[in-house]
């Protein structure tokens, strides 16, 4: 049979009420259906965290009405674990799932209704502390949605286009989009009608950008409702928190008001440059577990010789990876990222007095979508002598450049984070967290962008960093390195590997809730207090 018609057979089958759950009962026995959608870590686990939570809960205060959602296998688990550990404290707490393997793929309706099913009977365990419920079972008002929740929709599917495929260019007709617009509207319509008969006091979403979990958290926020998101970084043991914001945006507001004038100690600055150093060397430190850099660094006068810079001025053009969550909805002035890089290499390609070094992002290596080679190399097919790039396979280390260079130009990276601490004159131009905090140049106009550019070549020299920038500039890499990501017991890539190190019970322990307390009441609502803000 042909796999279009067996697909065809599933949605027909999929219409008939307790096909799909007998069907899994019968055959499944209990079991996942694929091993994308496998709760099965959950699932062993979950008498001890029920145990352990309703222990905890018979001599907690009563707390917050909770509602946390997610979707994915993996984030799903993740969720439990988390509202099981606010349950132990008193919280009324409410998982909200929709039970899909993947974001990008279409599903039959008898394969999604077997692992909504199967979701449901896992988590069905949780009750005696918990409650679930599937946002896919919810009955929604499907009168025409108003144009503020079809602008959200719109909004989250455009950047789950983009995130997909990797592009900025999104074309609504394509399978990926109408995939995606199909799914969110269905997400919200649930949201929307769960929210609005059950009104918690706080609602908690993973990442708050992309896919159900960026419409969920927008809905929210839409009806007024308090909203927390999450995500998590290269360190182990800590989360980034976002309050009624994206936390993918990496708001730090608050906290460079709070602590922007403390200066810093030796202690501090120590752990910093020993950060850098590791990064630039292409190794490992203290709970950090991603490399920055392939190759370690060699000096900056052994890239000068690899690149054949001369002593012409030179700059450096840092990259992001497309579609990346940093990266979405980041323009100022240009429409997108590779618009900015087109127009700011036309622009070099007329100035022979100084030397262009692109840096295009190492990350690419992972991508499948658009590099920011080809955008490059469209705009100039032939580089001139004093164009340089370095592709992302390229053995060369980022921070050899920064040493030689006179000046540097980045949309988000944190790699301009880095240049302005070595005192390198930095023009920012996408929407990036280390904006506006006085040592960036951050133009808001194509215009300025090419005037500021043309002072900054003109007398790199004038435009070097002074020492109370640079030290401010240090001053805030320690702040978004080490006090922005948040004490946290459970790092979403080894959750269970870390919950056998961290039980619910070690967490609300005496010294746990020392060490782990107060990001938990941060989670639920609690503004965060920058200023007394545990390490």
């Amino acid at each position: 049979m042909a796999l279009s018609s067996k697909e065809g057979i599933k949605n027909l089958l999929g219409q008939i009420p307790f096909t799909a759950e007998l069907y899994w009962l019968v055959r499944q026995r209990g079991k996942p259906i694929q091993s994308r959608f496998s709760l099965r870590h959950l699932q062993n686990a979950m008498p001890d965290l029920v145990a352990q939570a309703a222990a905890l809960r018979q001599n907690a205060p009563a707390g917050k009405n909770v509602f946390i959602f997610a979707t994915l296998h993996y984030w799903i688990e993740h969720a439990a674990l988390l509202g099981l550990a606010l349950a132990s404290q008193g919280h009324k707490v409410t998982l909200g799932f929709l039970p899909y393997a993947e974001w990008q793929s279409p599903i039959n309706r008898f394969d999604l209704r077997r692992q909504n099913y199967y979701a449901r009977k896992v988590l069905e365990a949780a009750a005696p502390v918990m409650e679930s419920v599937s946002l896919l079972n919810m009955r929604t008002n499907y009168k025409p949605m108003g144009e503020g929740m079809r602008d959200l929709v719109e909004r989250v599917t455009v950047f789950d286009t983009q995130y997909t495929l990797q592009v900025e260019d999104v074309d609504p007709e394509s399978e990926v989009y109408k995939l995606r617009w199909e799914r969110n509207v269905e997400a919200a319509r649930a949201a929307q009608a769960w929210l609005s008969a059950n009104r918690p006091d706080v609602v908690i979403v993973p990442n708050g950008t992309i896919q159900e979990l960026g419409v969920v958290y927008r809905v929210a926020r839409a009806m007024k409702i308090p909203a927390v998101t999450y995500e998590f970084g290269d360190q182990r043991q800590r989360i980034w928190l976002g309050q009624n914001a994206e936390v993918m945006r990496q708001e730090t507001d608050g906290l460079w008001k709070a602590r922007r004038d403390l200066p810093l100690t030796e202690e501090q600055m120590e752990r910093l440059r020993s950060l850098f150093v590791a990064r630039s060397r292409a190794s490992l430190v203290e709970n950090f577990a991603r490399l920055w850099q392939d190759t370690p660094a060699q000096g900056g006068e052994q890239a000068r010789k690899a690149l054949g810079l001369d002593e012409r001025p030179v700059v450096l053009l840092a990259t992001n990876v497309l579609g990346d969550s940093l990266t979405l909805g980041r323009q100022v002035f240009s429409k997108s990222m590779a618009e900015w890089i087109s127009r700011t290499v036309q622009y070099f390609a007329g100035r022979s007095d100084v030397q262009l070094v692109i840096r295009v992002h190492p990350g690419e290596v992972l991508t499948h979508g658009q590099s920011m080679v080809d955008v490059v190399k469209s705009v100039l097919p032939h580089l001139p002598e004093h164009i340089h790039l370095i592709k992302p396979k390229d053995k060369v280390n980022t921070y050899d450049i920064i040493e030689v260079a006179n000046a540097g130009l980045v949309y988000t990276t944190t790699v301009g984070l880095e240049m302005a601490m070595s005192g390198v004159p930095v023009i920012t131009a996408g929407q990036t967290h280390y904006r506006g905090r006085g040592f960036t140049h951050d133009p808001e106009s194509w215009v300025t962008y090419f005037k500021l550019l043309g002072q900054v070549l003109e007398k790199p020299e004038v435009f070097k960093l002074t020492r109370e920038q640079v030290q401010q500039a240090w001053a805030y890499a320690y702040r978004f390195f080490f006090d922005f990501p948040r004490p946290f017991p459970w790092h979403l890539v080894r959750v269970w590997d870390d919950y056998k190190q961290r039980s619910i019970r070690d967490v609300f322990s005496e010294s746990g809730k020392e060490q782990y307390g107060q990001t938990f009441r941060y989670l639920t609502g609690e503004p965060i207090d920058w200023a007394n803000v545990v390490d």
